[in-house]
């Protein structure tokens, strides 16, 4: 049987993201796509919370937010951000830093209308991360969304997707006696090839 080194060297790491994930849809009771995605303000000062990975593809992870929220702020400021995916049942995480894009286009009118009536109205109502006075305050905005947008709402200007282009993704993977093992894909741009190394645990 191959070693581990073997298994990982020359393989593409977005694939190997999406496998990983694809096993964890089997094991994981709850949004085994949860990942905590971390950003930054104007100041410097770190932001992470939890969202849900929607795409892997062959250039980047995308996921989906409203583009006026906090992380949607700090995303355009900075254009970078990092993310953990860890699933306890398979003892696995990736942990991913990477460039930021907007998918503000066909790909998430897409994935917009495949949301729930409900969800989709309750992007337009939400003001995300802005201060709320009442949750009886929220439902009217809701009441009233429905009653303007009726039950096939077009996807909000100020909602849609970001892309995270990576230039490292590192692999851990649980070991015996916390001889745990990691290896790590990186580039200096997202036009580069990969450079693999084994990382101590």
């Amino acid at each position: 049987m191959p070693d581990r080194d073997s298994i990982f060297a020359g393989r593409d790491p977005l694939a190997i993201a999406q496998q990983w994930l694809e096993d964890a849809r089997e094991t994981e009771p709850n949004d085994p796509n949860a990942m905590a995605l971390s950003t930054v303000d104007d100041t410097g000062m770190p932001n992470v919370r939890m969202v849900l990975l929607k795409d892997i593809e062959a250039n980047g992870f995308v996921f989906y937010t409203n583009y006026n929220s906090q992380k949607g702020t700090e995303l355009e400021h900075s254009a970078k951000a990092a993310f953990v995916l860890h699933w306890k049942s398979l003892r696995r995480q990736i942990r991913v830093r990477g460039l930021v894009s907007k998918e503000d286009g066909p790909q998430a009118d897409t994935y917009y209308r495949s949301r729930s009536l409900k969800s989709r109205l309750g992007a337009w109502a939400s003001q995300q991360s802005q201060p709320l006075s009442s949750r009886e305050a929220l439902m009217a905005e809701v009441a009233k969304v429905t009653m303007q947008k009726g039950t096939d709402p077009k996807r909000p200007p100020f909602w849609g997707g970001y892309r995270i282009a990576p230039i490292e993704i590192e692999f851990w993977s649980d070991g015996a006696f916390r001889l745990h093992d990691r290896f790590r894909w990186s580039r200096k741009a997202v036009d580069d090839g990969w450079e693999v190394t084994r990382l101590s645990p």
